[in-house]
């Protein structure tokens, strides 16, 4: 078990959910930028000029230059428990503005934090998905910084004895950027608090201050400067975010800061072992964005350097602004001094017993690499595979579905194909899906015996995500039943070759592809009912009898 105190009594709240209030201070014009994601005004996508695959492109030339990038990630995942960190104030995000607030979590004088035990079992989970050493007792810091969203002018954060470290991330990269498998070091696992959230007034002159957020528990994950290209890094954000919403501890929307990636790059001729300046930077609100971001800041470090002006290149914080795809400096990097860590006297240590993380660990579920791994094992496309972990929804109806005796390549077909277009189309998930996996099984299983044609399979595949129901019922409802009675299908090619008789000149005279338009009239005329083997059989059995 945890031993550590559990919160007991429940502080009531100083304002109710419909009495918003607003702190409000005033900021002089270039005081507006601020490190969080929600600070930066939102920017149209339509007006990016850059895909990835050409960010893909531009790495591979940089390299050519005779320079590589060096790149760090420091990920923050907001936890998704009922309550804060250390206070019994819930969090729902987009709620009123300061609705869920206490004296706690607004820093008044006398709180004490309790810590949510809750926290504790996140942060182990997440620590043992990454292959991290536990750290069995741990400590809370305070780091000390201003900031008007920051109530009580520290953070409560770990410092030198981070609940985790010294980790690793594997992931596959999409075919379309190259492919390959990738394990990414992880430095360290750590809990704190998030501050609150500004909300700019569209003139610069002032901003409001919303403490909903502030108290509300993160996991800060740091990774190992592994990565070398926006792709990667792109795509070990998108890993990471996979992995939370597969332990279920975050939803990890980055539309709404549940996670937020800040990026430190740093570029450095290849063959030298030492690091070049590193660059920070923030506001990146996708993984598209990240990569873009990544690629910019190379390009402008290396013509820096080219240039001889890599004494132009300091350390600092630089923001990604989408709208005209650049990074402009923000303000200076603090180094650790200025924080002046120091232990969090209201808290005492956190002490994990093995049992406490041995039951942790057999609770996990199947993780993203494992899924792939098993997938891939099965004789599925690296395309295939990627696709269906992707979505632990996708995966889990992917192999409820193999439950039932479907076959893997022909399951994941319909899934990725058919069912996902549908669905991408009318707008829903795949749990919004009225087909069930048992019917999809059902389906597959009706096409191989020849009781339907994959015609008819699509036809009904649409019928049941609508509307739900049962193959057999279908078909018997709608007479889906394919035809595959020879003197029946052979009836049916006599009577459309003597009906079109200028083709049939045609296709003696050599134009053999008519075979195709006859096909179709028959097709045509039993309504997509004939077997296609079949048909095509007879068919041009009669064309060259005649």
């Amino acid at each position: 078990m945890v031993l550590t105190l559990l919160r007991g009594i429940r502080t009531q709240t100083l304002l109710r959910a419909n009495a918003g209030l607003f702190c409000t201070t005033r900021l002089s014009p270039l005081a507006r930028f601020t490190t969080r994601v929600e600070s930066v005004l939102t920017t149209d996508p339509k007006t990016v000029p850059k895909s990835i695959q050409q960010a893909t492109k531009e790495a591979a030339e940089q390299k050519m230059q005779g320079f590589e990038a060096v790149i760090g990630i420091e990920t923050h995942v907001q936890l998704s428990t009922i309550t804060k960190a250390f206070c019994s104030c819930p969090y729902d995000y987009g709620s009123q503005p300061n609705s869920t607030v206490c004296p706690t979590c607004m820093g008044h004088p006398g709180t004490l934090p309790v810590l949510n035990a809750k926290v504790v079992e996140c942060a182990v989970k997440v620590a043992l998905a990454l292959n991290c050493e536990i750290s069995m007792t741990s400590k809370f810091d305070r780091k000390q910084y201003f900031y008007p969203d920051l109530p009580k002018g520290y953070q409560i954060s770990q410092f030198d004895i981070p609940i985790a470290e010294k980790g690793y991330l594997d992931l596959d990269l999409p075919v379309e950027f190259g492919g390959g498998h990738r394990r990414f070091g992880i430095t360290r696992v750590h809990m704190e608090e998030d501050a609150g959230k500004l909300l700019h007034s569209e003139s610069g002159n002032y901003s409001q201050v919303d403490l909903n957020r502030a108290g509300v528990p993160l996991l800060e994950i740091v990774s190992e400067p592994d990565m070398r290209t926006g792709i990667e890094a792109a795509e070990y954000g998108a890993e990471m975010q996979r992995l939370v919403r597969y332990l279920g501890v975050g939803n990890g929307n980055m539309q709404e800061g549940s996670l937020r990636c800040d990026v430190n790059v740093s570029v450095r001729p290849i063959g030298q072992s030492e690091f070049g300046t590193k660059v920070e930077i923030k506001n990146m609100n996708s993984f598209n964005e990240i990569s873009r971001a990544i690629d910019y800041e190379i390009s402008r470090q290396i013509h820096l350097h080219k240039e001889s002006q890599a004494d132009q290149i300091v350390q600092e914080t630089r923001l990604w602004d989408e709208s005209s795809q650049k990074t402009f400096t923000m303000r200076k990097k603090e180094g650790l001094a200025d924080y002046r860590y120091f232990p969090e006297p209201d808290l005492a240590e956190v002490v994990l017993t093995s049992v406490y993380v041995d039951d942790i660990r057999n609770s996990l579920p199947e993780l993203p690499e494992a899924k792939r791994r098993r997938y891939e094992n099965m004789g599925l496309s690296m395309q295939d595979v990627i696709f269906l972990a992707n979505d632990d929804n996708v995966a889990h109806f992917f192999d409820s579905t193999l439950e039932h005796g479907a076959d893997a390549k022909l399951a994941a077909n319909w899934i990725m194909g058919d069912m996902m277009a549908y669905l991408k189309d009318e707008k829903l998930s795949i749990h919004e899906s009225k087909l069930t996996p048992l019917e999809l099984s059902e389906m597959i299983a009706s096409i191989k015996n020849g009781t339907i044609s994959g015609k008819i399979a699509k036809e009904i595949l649409v019928y049941l995500i609508a509307k739900g129901g049962t193959v057999k019922s279908v078909i018997e409802e709608k007479d889906l039943i394919q035809i595959a009675d020879p003197a029946a299908i052979g009836a049916m090619v006599d009577k459309v070759l003597a009906d079109n008789p200028k083709q049939l000149e045609q296709y003696r005279a050599g134009k053999t592809k008519l075979q195709g338009y006859f096909a179709g009239q028959v097709m045509k005329a039993s309504k997509g009912k004939a077997s296609p083997v079949l048909l095509n059989k007879i068919l041009g059995e009669k064309l060259k009898g005649n």
